[in-house]
C-alpha cells in the first residue's frame, strides 16, 4: 500500500479541537504529510489563522457553517457536508479526519476517522446531572449514524470512550489517543503570587464562575483568559476575576508561565488542553474532581468537587500557604505532561491511518461493523 501523503481534517475555533488539529498537522508535516484543514462553527481569530498558516504543508479552508450541537444547525450541517465532499473531490486525501460526528455518515471515498473531543449528551449530563431532554434526539441520531459509519473513532480518554458507548453504542475500531502539546511552547518561568484559569468563561462545564465566587476571599488574584461571549454573542460577566479576554497562544503561555497555580473546577472537561498547557508551564493544578481529569492527572493534581465552593476555596488557600506542596505538585504535573509528546501522538494517528486504509483494501467483508469487535486500545 502506498504511504499516506495527504489528510483532510476538520476543526472548529471554539475549543481545543482547533489547537489539537494544528499541532497534529505540524507534526505530520514533519513526516511528509500534507493536511487540508476545513473549519466550521465561525471565523477563526487572527491568532488562530496565523497559527495555521505557519504550519508547512497545511492548507486552510474556512467556513461559518453552524455546528451540529448549535441551535437550528441542521440546514448548515448538511450544507457543510456538501462542502466537505467537494473539498475531498478536489484534494483526494488518503484519509478524512472529522472533529464532529454527523459528517461521519457522508459518502466519502477515503476512510473516515472521527476524533471525539466531547459530545452534547455527555456535556448535558455532566452539567445538569439529568438525562438529555427529547430536544436532543435529532442530535443523538445524527451522532449515532456518524459513529456507526466511521472506520475508526478516537477519544482522548477512556472516560470519553465510555460516554460514547453509553449514549450511542459501541463504535468500530475505537482508539484512545491522548492529546499532546509542543513542550517548547509552554515553559515555566519565575512564578508570581497569582492563579490562572483558561477556558470559555460562560460555559457551565468549565465552571469558572465558581472561581469568581471564592476569589474575593483569596490573597492572590485570579486571572481568567477566554471568551466571555456565549455562542449567541451575549456577554456573561464573571465577578471578582481579572478577565483578560481571548488571548493568543503565546499570550496564554506567558500567563501560565508566571502563574503559580492553575485552577479549573470543571464539571466536564473531555479534552483538557488548557490543563495540559498549564502543567507544561509548571503550574500546580487544582481541578474538578471528575473521572476524565483523574484519569489523565492521577496524583499530579489536587481535586475538588465542582459544586463545593468551600472545598474550592480551602484547596486554593492550601496551595497558597504551602509552597513546598505547591512546587511538588507542579513538578509531578509537568513530568506527566512531558510524557505526552507530540511525536508519540502523531505516531499513534499514523498507525491508525495505516490500519483503516488496509481495512479498505481487504474487501467489503473487512468493513462490517460488529459492536463485539470494538475493543479499545489504550495508548499511553
Amino acid at each position: 500500500m502506498a504511504e499516506l501523503t495527504s489528510l483532510l481534517m476538520t476543526a472548529d475555533p471554539l475549543g481545543g479541537a482547533f489547537t489539537h488539529a494544528v499541532d497534529l498537522a505540524a507534526e505530520l508535516a514533519s513526516r511528509g504529510v500534507s493536511v487540508t484543514l476545513a473549519t466550521m462553527g465561525g471565523r477563526l481569530s487572527r491568532s488562530q489563522e496565523r497559527a495555521a498558516l505557519d504550519v508547512k504543508r497545511l492548507t486552510l479552508v474556512q467556513s461559518s457553517f453552524r455546528l451540529e450541537w448549535m441551535d437550528d444547525a441542521w440546514g448548515d450541517v448538511w450544507r457543510a457536508g456538501d462542502w466537505l465532499l467537494e473539498i475531498e473531490r478536489r484534494t483526494c486525501p488518503d484519509v478524512v479526519q472529522l472533529s464532529g460526528y454527523a459528517h461521519g455518515a457522508l459518502p466519502f471515498k477515503a476512510p473516515r476517522i472521527i476524533v471525539a473531543h466531547s459530545c452534547a449528551l455527555s456535556w448535558w449530563q455532566a452539567v445538569t446531572g439529568t438525562p438529555p431532554p427529547p430536544a436532543y434526539e435529532a442530535y443523538r441520531l445524527a451522532v449515532q449514524a456518524g459513529l456507526a459509519s466511521a472506520d475508526a473513532v478516537v477519544t482522548p480518554t477512556g472516560t470519553m470512550l465510555r460516554a460514547l458507548v453509553g449514549h450511542y453504542g459501541s463504535p468500530i475500531r475505537p482508539r484512545i489517543i491522548p492529546g499532546a502539546v509542543p513542550p517548547q511552547a509552554f515553559r515555566p518561568s519565575a512564578k508570581e503570587a497569582s492563579i490562572a484559569t483558561v477556558g470559555r468563561l460562560w460555559d457551565p462545564a468549565k465552571n469558572i464562575a465558581a472561581l469568581g465566587d471564592v476569589a474575593a476571599a483569596l490573597p492572590w488574584p485570579i486571572y481568567a483568559a477566554g471568551s466571555n461571549l456565549d455562542v449567541d454573542g451575549k456577554p456573561r460577566r464573571q465577578r471578582a476575576l481579572h478577565p483578560l479576554g481571548e488571548l493568543s497562544r503565546p499570550e496564554v503561555a506567558s500567563l501560565l508561565s508566571r502563574a503559580a497555580i492553575f485552577a479549573l473546577p470543571a464539571r466536564y472537561e473531555a479534552f483538557g488542553l488548557s490543563v495540559l498547557e498549564a502543567a507544561l508551564a509548571g503550574c500546580a493544578l487544582v481541578l474538578g474532581d471528575i473521572p476524565e481529569l483523574r484519569e489523565t492527572w492521577s496524583d499530579a493534581a489536587l481535586y475538588v468537587p465542582p459544586d463545593d465552593r468551600r472545598a474550592l476555596g480551602r484547596a486554593l488557600l492550601a496551595m497558597i500557604d504551602d509552597p513546598a506542596s505547591r512546587l511538588d505538585l507542579a513538578r509531578r504535573s509537568r513530568a506527566r505532561a512531558l510524557a505526552r509528546a507530540p511525536e508519540r501522538t502523531a505516531s499513534a494517528y499514523l498507525a491508525l491511518y495505516a490500519e483503516v486504509r488496509r481495512s479498505r483494501g481487504c474487501g467489503p467483508e473487512a468493513m462490517m461493523r460488529s459492536p463485539a469487535s470494538a475493543r479499545p486500545v489504550e495508548w499511553s
